[in-house]
């Protein structure tokens, strides 16, 4: 990327090399104005004071190679070194790596921590994981798990990896298999929920996730039966074809099985009995992956569930 002399003071013009091809716009911004807040960012977008070849985009745009991107003056804050973050959370970020070579960083993230800072945050594993490597210049996270979400999640320490895995994700190459519990006897004969998703925003401002055929984008989850516990409880696990924000959460309610523990898309009765049994957590787990690696061959990751979980389990299952 090469930056050509600022037409007027504090805008810059920047050229999108070959490398950068295929990135939507909010993330090369995102990585390129370090500091400045997500809200500025997705703002600037959103009233067409970013320019790409001298027209307005929307933030989901890809960039091509070759692209001029006009960025508005923001005021970026003193590049001082970076907060830094407690040691206990980075030695328990350092503990949850599974995986780790010269390109990528598979963690078991725990629940409850952001995957990236914003929306009040002012840190996530991205962030964590700048300051645990600061030889690594070209960290990014591959892919995104909800807040509340554990399991596997993909760091590439290389641009080339990036692409290599963001290619596989959009086709069918990545395996991604999660671990849920939900409410009720899940019947065996629902082997797949397709049903198309669309965002809509609450008066308080939450973003939700809803079933749209209209004018949704498709969305497939494959399911298998994994654990019954009588009438009030199945142990699912969840294989997303498609990547939708919040899909396995919205299509296992879609088939009136919400998840334990979903304060968003569940049900507060039955996320109470399971937090009696000391289940204070959203219970969905990204328990194993395969992945194709630029070599050819083929990485396949399981990430055990944390104590909690497996003690509401034992709990659940033990007889009255």
């Amino acid at each position: 990327m090469t930056t050509t002399a600022p037409s007027t003071p504090g805008v810059q013009l920047l050229e999108v090399s070959p490398e950068y091809a295929g990135q939507r716009i909010d993330n090369f911004l995102l990585a390129r104005l370090k500091g400045v807040p997500k809200t500025l960012i997705y703002r600037i977008l959103r009233k067409g004071e970013v320019r790409v070849n001298k027209g307005r985009i929307k933030p989901e745009y890809k960039l091509q190679a070759g692209d001029i991107v006009r960025v508005p003056p923001v005021r970026v804050p003193e590049r001082d070194e970076p907060v830094p973050l407690a040691q206990g959370l980075l030695q328990r970020l350092e503990a949850s790596i599974v995986f780790e070579d010269k390109a990528l960083i598979v963690i078991n993230k725990p629940c409850g921590i952001a995957v990236h800072g914003g929306s009040g945050l002012t840190y996530g594993v991205i962030e964590a994981f700048r300051q645990l490597r600061p030889d690594c210049k070209e960290l990014e996270l591959v892919h995104r798990l909800d807040r509340d979400t554990s399991g596997l999640l993909m760091i590439a320490k290389k641009r080339s990896m990036l692409r290599h895995l963001h290619t596989a994700l959009r086709g069918d190459g990545v395996d991604k298999r999660y671990m849920a519990l939900v409410r009720g006897n899940w019947a065996s004969s629902i082997k797949q929920v397709r049903a198309s998703l669309g965002k809509s925003n609450l008066r308080s401002g939450e973003r939700m996730v809803e079933v749209d055929e209209e004018e949704g984008k498709e969305s497939v989850t494959v399911f298998k039966v994994l654990r019954r516990f009588g009438d009030f409880a199945t142990m699912i696990e969840a294989r997303p074809i498609t990547g939708r924000t919040h899909q396995i959460r919205v299509h296992t309610l879609h088939a009136g099985h919400c998840i334990a523990g979903d304060t968003k898309y569940g049900d507060e009765g039955f996320s109470k009995e399971i937090r009696d049994l000391g289940g204070k957590r959203l219970f969905l787990h990204a328990y194993m992956l395969t992945v194709p690696l630029p070599d050819g061959g083929e990485l396949k990751l399981q990430a055990p569930v944390d104590e909690m979980w497996a003690k509401t389990v034992e709990r659940l299952s033990a007889p009255l």
